[in-house]
């Protein structure tokens, strides 16, 4: 690949920061800068295909696996690359934003993995972005013990977890960096500045760089992904092949992909992940226009549900066919103060993270440190000493395209405590991340901004197919409003409302609420420095 010249100029246009100076240096930004010059019309262009294919999904075009891959499914030559240094055992990963106290808790947790999210939990506010990328480095070069104002002591144990960074996804943009007056690819300034600082300081302490994609919707998209990892690999010098990445499964298009995702990767391939919550916001997203899939509650939508054990067996076979780790999905649940409710949110990511070990995942995810040893217990329980069930085929798997769309069998109305639950959830999620934090803790889960999705998009289908009226809604929007001023002083009420409002009531449905509410909202630039 031609390592392409910067010959445009990059502007920062974000606030200074403490110590941000050493991250948006020089040659970092024209690292980016190379990166987008090479790839930031590629992705333009496959978000023009997005819009395409969305248009004919919604015009009735049946969404089914792919005839003209059907060799690269049925080739049984090909595998991804062997597990790299700290990810062969990944039975317990936790996710988190990389906020100086959630890296210290994460890497103490006990997890093998930590997830640093830039993406659904993390407000991406100037600040949260950059302040992220000095902790990941300080927490790299062992520097990131400190006192919290209340004294609470944080300092780095010896048995961490291995890091793997989550860029923002395709679909958004970082407003407070130009390149010729135009802003540029988040996913490209969080892998980019990650890589840049930090690739070869992995390697020397052992593991890394890795990362996980997020919300890939086929095939090109990973492509794209592949061809951004061989030009940087080969900018820095750093070999091809070191990089790891493992692809969340968390649109209904890219499950019909996941073969191929893996082939397009296969040099840089870990894994994919089932990525639940996102998942089945897009699949309510892709169909909203459909009755026949008007979804109930989303409590009463579980992974036991038929199309989602379709999706999460289909992705332990793929996975194990081509020698990736399979990695299971959130428990959102998060220990309370009230013991019989702390026990009951035990008992739920018990059974959800046995259920997973027992299928044939190799690892899952959990929300909090207090879950680790719940979910390590589930899969030391199947795994014993082994580091993963690789060797697990699911030779007894056959997905068919109609078992992926299969929801009517949980199919249904909303009940009155749904609806309200949506509309508390969307308005208190968005004003949380108004004000810059973008994982919350909300009725004893951990909401982010792909459960935020959740809420609001069904609350426009419900509203598209009269399952409730908008009267009903904008009743219950009053309700929640004046709660949350109540309880919550200094609240963005006003601001959070303004984004449900715009995102779930109106006459069409808006692919993500991040993009705008972002530019409209935490977008503060200053004085461009080049």
């Amino acid at each position: 690949m031609a390592t392409p010249a910067l010959t445009r100029r990059v502007r920062v246009l974000g606030a200074p920061g403490d110590r941000h100076e050493e991250i948006l240096t020089v040659e970092a930004l024209e690292f980016i800068g190379r990166l987008d010059a090479a790839f930031g019309e590629r992705r333009l262009d496959l978000f023009k295909e997005r819009r395409r294919r969305s248009a004919r999904l919604a015009a009735g075009t049946p969404l089914d696996f792919s005839v003209a891959t059907s060799p690269v499914r049925a080739d049984p030559s090909w595998r991804v690359a062997p597990p790299a240094p700290g990810l062969t055992d990944r039975r317990v990963e936790i996710t988190g934003p990389p906020d100086r106290r959630m890296t210290v808790n994460a890497l103490n947790s006990g997890a093998r993995v930590w997830m640093a999210d830039f993406e659904d939990a993390t407000a991406p506010t100037w600040g949260n972005v950059i302040d992220g990328q000095v902790n990941l480095r300080d927490a790299i070069d062992r520097r990131i013990d400190f006192t919290a104002p209340d004294g609470k002591e944080y300092r780095l144990g010896q048995d961490l977890a291995t890091i793997v960074v989550r860029p923002r996804g395709w679909h958004l943009l970082e407003e407070h960096l130009e390149i010729d007056g135009r802003p540029v690819p988040a996913s490209l300034v969080d892998f980019g500045l990650y890589f840049f600082h930090c690739a070869q300081r992995q390697i020397d302490a052992g593991p890394g760089p890795y990362f996980y994609l997020p919300k890939l919707e086929n095939r090109y998209e990973a492509r794209l992904w592949n061809d951004v990892f061989v030009l940087a690999q080969d900018l820095l010098g750093i070999p091809r092949g070191t990089i790891r990445a493992t692809v969340l499964i968390e649109t209904i298009t890219a499950a019909f992909e996941m073969e191929e995702i893996l082939y397009e990767l296969r040099e840089h391939s870990s894994g994919l992940n089932a990525g639940r919550w996102d998942y089945l916001f897009s699949l309510i997203k892709t169909f909203a226009h459909r009755t026949d899939f008007l979804l109930p509650d989303r409590d009463r939508v579980t992974m036991t549900a038929p199309f989602m054990r379709a999706y999460t067996e289909l992705l332990v076979r793929t996975c194990h066919k081509r020698g990736a780790h399979a990695i299971g999905g959130m428990a959102a649940h998060v220990p309370g103060k009230d013991p019989a409710a702390h026990e009951a949110a035990l008992a739920r990511v018990r059974l959800d993270k046995e259920r997973e070990a027992e299928d044939g995942f190799d690892g899952s995810w959990v929300a909090h440190p207090g879950l680790v040893p719940v979910c390590r217990d589930a899969f030391d329980a199947v795994l014993g000493d082994r580091p993963h069930q690789l060797d697990r085929t699911r030779g007894d798997v056959a997905v068919r395209a109609c078992d992926l769309l299969s929801v009517r069998r949980v199919g249904g109305s909303p009940t009155p405590d749904g609806v309200r639950a949506n509309v508390a959830v969307a308005l208190r999620y968005f004003d949380a991340w108004l004000r810059g934090r973008g994982a919350v803790a909300l009725y004893g889960l951990m909401e982010d901004a792909a459960t935020a999705e959740i809420a609001r998009v069904q609350l426009w289908q419900w509203l598209r197919h009269r399952a409730v009226t908008r009267e009903e809604v904008l009743g219950l929007l009053d309700s929640e409003c004046a709660a949350l001023a109540a309880e919550q002083p200094g609240a963005e009420v006003a601001a959070a409302r303004r984004i449900l409002e715009e995102t779930a009531l109106g006459p069409t449905l808006p692919p993500f609420f991040t993009p705008g509410a972002y530019a409209r909202h935490l977008v503060r630039r200053t004085e461009a420095r080049s």
